[in-house]
């Protein structure tokens, strides 16, 4: 059974009396950061967090979070932004992700629904971007998911150029989209893709669904990252950490930049599965199938 608790400025979902997220809508952390709400932690049904918070590697990264790293020269990431010949410099430019106002908050046995109103701001304090946000946690015998959609519609009155440090000229840093951040010092993690060869390198690598393993034996889980087939330049390209630290990005445009005409909208879906252990191959299949074949 689920249960879902507000609070000032978060929301908190239990299952069975056990915490299975936090998500923040009214984050606390500082400006040049590029405030946006964040999910931490993020709990499997056993209660491992599989999310981290402000590591000091990167203080910007909050779990698992809606962001953007080049919007037309605004930087809806956080901290520095990488500059062609110059690399990585603190610029007067990191915008904001507010939360507005809830359009529907429930919660019925097995499934809660959050619908939420949000603006992206630029550091002039102009509005973007107008956001709806969809988020669905649901919870089976085995895992849980959470669905998201986000509309995200262009009010700037300019076409916006969704990129990434690589459509800057940095090569295989094409982050930006939904991010997560996995917890600091994640054991033997595994990585496997949709029709990945054992010789394809993951990095930029484009496919349907991503499956990330990590942490102690007795802490093993997985999360399982899956792109939706009516989603632009499906099946994504994925923007992947598994060394310097735990991290997994869905990048659309990993080295290509997107053009948003003003007064349209984009329209991505995503579905991430919080799993204890390990999933077999045919647990995996059966797994990202329903989402796949969604209308």
């Amino acid at each position: 059974m689920l249960d879902l608790h507000p609070h000032d400025n978060f929301y908190e979902l239990f299952h069975d009396g056990r915490l299975l997220f936090r998500y923040v809508y009214r984050p606390d952390v500082p400006g040049i950061e590029s405030p946006k709400p964040y999910f931490h932690p993020l709990n499997t049904l056993r209660g491992h967090t599989v999310t981290d918070f402000r590591p000091a590697d990167h203080h910007w990264h909050t779990g698992l979070a809606m962001t953007m790293a080049y919007l037309s020269g605004v930087n809806f990431w956080g901290g520095p932004s990488y500059v062609h010949g110059q690399g990585y410099i603190q610029l007067p430019n990191n915008g904001q992700i507010q939360h507005n106002t809830w359009s529907l908050v429930e919660c019925q046995n097995q499934q809660a629904r959050l619908v939420e109103r949000l603006a992206w701001i630029r550091p002039s304090g102009e509005v973007w971007i107008d956001e709806t946000r969809h988020i669905t946690a649901v919870t089976n015998n085995a895992s849980w998911h959470l669905d998201f959609e986000f509309q995200l519609t262009n009010v700037s009155g300019q076409t916006l150029e969704f990129g990434s440090p690589t459509t800057q000229g940095r090569p295989n840093a094409g982050y930006g989209g939904l991010f997560w951040r996995g917890p600091l010092g994640w054991q033997n993690p595994q990585i496997r893709l949709a029709e990945l060869s054992d010789s394809q390198a993951v990095m930029g690598t484009s496919a349907a669904w991503l499956a990330y393993s990590g942490g102690a034996s007795d802490e093993r889980a997985t999360l399982v990252f899956i792109d939706h087939p009516t989603n632009l330049r499906f099946p994504n390209q994925w923007f992947v950490r598994d060394a310097e630290y735990v991290g997994v990005c869905f990048a659309f445009m990993f080295d290509q930049a997107y053009f948003l005409p003003p007064d349209e909208a984009l329209t991505l879906r995503y579905r991430v599965a919080i799993v204890d252990g390990e999933l077999s191959e045919t647990a995996l299949n059966q797994l990202t199938h329903s989402f796949l074949t969604e209308d």
